[in-house]
C-alpha cells in the first residue's frame, strides 16, 4: 500500500489561480508533461512553463463560451483508464489516448457568486460542468490517478513529487476530499435552485466540517466532536483566547448564553448554568449589567458560563475574577481584562465576531430531524405597544420597561418558565418544571424578599389562577403573559381582585429544548 505511483502526465484546469505558477514550475522541473485549458494554459505559457493546450490535444476547439472544452473522449478516456487493466490500456491506445497520472482542478466560484448577485443568468454560468466531471472521474479512478481539488493541497503534491509520486492510501485520501468537494458543490446549487423556485421545504442538505474532537460528551462515557458550517456565525466559530479546551457542556451552555445576551439591544450579560439562566440583566454599561445579573443567583452562578453582548471591560473582569466561572464569551475584551482573567489558568475566554441568531433551529429526533424557525423576539406581540392590558391601573414607565425586559428575558428560560425582574434585571427564575405552579414557587423562592415590588413574565399562559396567585402573594406588582387559556377570565379576575396590572401579548415563547 506504500508503493508510490510516478506522475508523468498531468491536466491542470483551475479557476482559482493562486499558487498556479509555483505548481506549474514544480511539475515541469519534475519532468511532468502538462496539459491545460483556456486562461490556465495562457498563464502557464506566459510564465515560460511548457504546456499543451487541451484543444490542440483533442483537435476540438472550446465552444459555447467555454461550456465545452474538456468534455471529450481523449480527456476522459485518459482520466478513467485503469492503468492496471490491459483491456483499458489497449482501448485508449487504439484511439491514440494517453493516460493521466494527475488531475488538478478547482471549480467556478458558485457560492461566492450567489452571495454577491441575484442575477439568475450570471449564477447559472458559474455552475461548473467540466470541472466536476474531471474531478469525479479522477477520484473514481484513484487507483491510477491522483486528484487535487483545492490549492491548499499543493503542498501535498510538492512533497509527493519529491518522493516519486503518491501512495495508494494518499490517492484514496485525495479522492475522498474530492467527492466531498463535488458533493458540497452540487448541494449548494440544489439548495439555491430550491430557494429560487420556492421548493426549499421538501429537501434539506447541510455540510458540517469537523473543527475538533472533544474529550467527551455530556458524560465521560460519551464520545463527542464539534463541527461548524461554512456560513456559520455562532459559538462554533468563536475564537478562544485563553483557558482549557472547551467541553461539550461548555459549548451548549455558551450557545445558550450568547443567545440570551443577544436577545437584548442594550448592554446585557447572561449567566447560564445547565442551559438555563441564573441571571440576566441589562444596563447602561456592561460592568453594571454583569453585577445585576450575578446578584440574581450568586450560588448558581458558581461555575457558570457568562456571555456579554458588548466588550468585556477591565472593571467587569475584576468582578469576574472573584467568581469561579467556566467560560466568558463576548465580542471582545479590553487588553487589561484579558490580563486579569488570564491569571486563572482554566477559565475559557472566547470572542465572537458578527454573531447573529440563526434563522432556523434544527433538532435531531430518532430517524429524522425537526426544523423550525428560531423563536425570535420580533413578533407583533413582542412590542409592548401592542400588548393588551386586562387588569389594574396604568403602570409607570419604569414598570413597563421592567415588563419589556422580563418578556425578552423569559424566552431564554426552559419551560415552564416564570421570570421575576426589577430594575432591568432578573431577581428570580423558575424553570423546567412540569407545571406552572411549581415554576412560580421556584421563582418566588429564589427571589426571596426581592419578589415584593418586582414584575413577572410567563412564557406561556396560566392554565389556572393558582400560579398567578403565588406571584400575587409574593408581592409582584405587574405580570406579562401570552394569554389564550380557556380560563383567561378566571386568571384576569384574580389579577383584578389583587389590583395588579396584567398584560397579554398574544405571543408565546415556550422552550422545551
Amino acid at each position: 500500500m506504500s508503493e508510490r505511483k510516478a506522475i508523468r502526465r498531468a491536466l491542470i484546469s483551475v479557476y482559482d489561480k493562486s499558487g498556479l505558477l509555483e505548481l506549474g514550475s514544480a511539475l515541469h522541473q519534475a519532468g511532468v508533461e502538462i496539459l491545460s485549458t483556456g486562461s490556465t494554459a495562457k498563464s502557464l505559457a506566459a510564465a515560460g512553463i511548457p504546456v499543451i493546450a487541451v484543444e490542440d490535444y483533442t483537435g476540438f476547439p472550446e465552444m459555447m463560451g467555454g461550456r465545452v472544452k474538456t468534455l471529450h473522449p481523449r480527456i476522459h478516456g485518459g482520466i478513467l483508464a485503469d492503468q492496471a487493466n490491459p483491456e483499458h490500456l489497449e482501448a485508449i491506445a487504439s484511439h491514440d489516448i494517453a493516460p493521466f497520472d494527475l488531475i488538478v482542478v478547482n471549480l467556478y466560484p458558485f457560492s461566492q457568486t450567489i452571495a454577491t448577485t441575484d442575477d439568475f443568468a450570471e449564477c447559472i454560468e458559474q455552475i461548473d460542468i467540466g470541472g466536476p466531471s474531471m474531478l469525479r472521474g479522477a477520484a473514481k479512478n484513484h487507483g491510477s490517478v491522483a486528484v487535487i481539488s483545492d490549492p491548499s493541497q499543493y503542498s501535498l503534491l510538492f512533497s509527493a513529487l519529491n518522493q516519486g509520486g503518491f501512495t495508494r492510501d494518499e490517492r484514496i485520501e485525495l479522492a475522498m476530499a474530492t467527492f466531498r468537494t463535488t458533493a458540497e458543490y452540487d448541494m449548494t446549487i440544489a439548495t439555491w435552485l430550491g430557494q429560487r423556485s420556492g421548493k426549499s421545504d421538501d429537501w434539506r442538505a447541510e455540510v458540517w466540517h469537523r473543527i475538533s474532537g472533544l474529550r467527551y460528551g455530556e458524560n465521560p462515557h460519551q464520545s463527542a466532536s464539534v463541527y461548524g458550517s461554512v456560513a456559520g456565525s455562532g459559538i462554533a466559530q468563536a475564537k478562544q483566547l485563553h483557558g482549557k479546551e472547551m467541553s461539550f457542556n461548555n459549548y451548549t451552555d455558551a450557545d445558550a448564553a450568547l443567545r440570551a445576551a443577544f436577545d437584548h439591544q442594550d448592554p446585557c450579560v447572561a449567566i447560564i448554568k445547565h442551559a438555563n439562566p441564573c441571571g440576566i440583566a441589562t444596563s447602561s454599561d456592561i460592568t453594571s449589567a454583569h453585577q445585576k445579573a450575578h446578584a440574581c443567583d450568586p450560588v448558581s452562578a458558581f461555575g457558570g458560563v457568562v456571555a456579554a453582548n458588548r466588550e468585556v471591560t477591565t472593571a467587569m473582569a475584576k468582578n469576574l475574577s472573584e467568581i469561579f466561572t467556566e467560560v466568558v464569551i463576548a465580542p471582545s475584551f479590553e487588553v487589561e481584562a484579558i490580563e486579569i482573567l488570564s491569571k486563572k489558568p482554566s477559565i475559557r475566554l472566547l470572542t465572537i465576531d458578527g454573531y447573529s441568531i440563526p434563522r432556523d433551529e434544527l433538532r435531531p429526533i430518532s430517524g429524522g430531524l425537526l426544523i423550525q424557525g428560531s423563536d425570535l423576539i420580533d413578533a407583533a406581540g413582542d412590542d409592548p405597544k401592542n400588548w393588551k392590558q386586562v387588569s389594574g391601573d396604568a403602570v409607570s414607565a419604569e414598570v413597563l420597561a421592567d415588563l419589556a425586559f422580563a418578556w425578552r428575558a423569559v424566552r431564554a428560560v426552559k419551560s415552564n418558565a416564570i421570570l421575576l425582574a426589577h430594575d432591568l434585571a432578573s431577581v428570580g427564575v423558575g424553570m423546567g418544571q412540569v407545571n406552572r405552579v411549581d415554576s412560580a414557587r421556584l421563582a418566588v423562592s429564589r427571589a426571596g424578599d426581592r419578589a415584593r415590588g418586582s414584575v413577572a413574565s410567563s412564557d406561556a399562559f396560566f392554565p389556572f389562577a393558582d400560579g398567578l396567585q403565588i406571584l400575587i402573594d409574593a408581592g409582584v406588582v405587574a405580570v406579562v403573559q401570552p394569554g389564550g387559556s380557556v380560563r383567561d377570565e378566571e386568571v384576569i379576575a384574580a389579577a383584578q381582585a389583587a389590583g395588579i396590572a396584567m398584560f397579554m401579548t398574544g405571543t408565546r415563547h415556550f422552550s422545551h429544548a
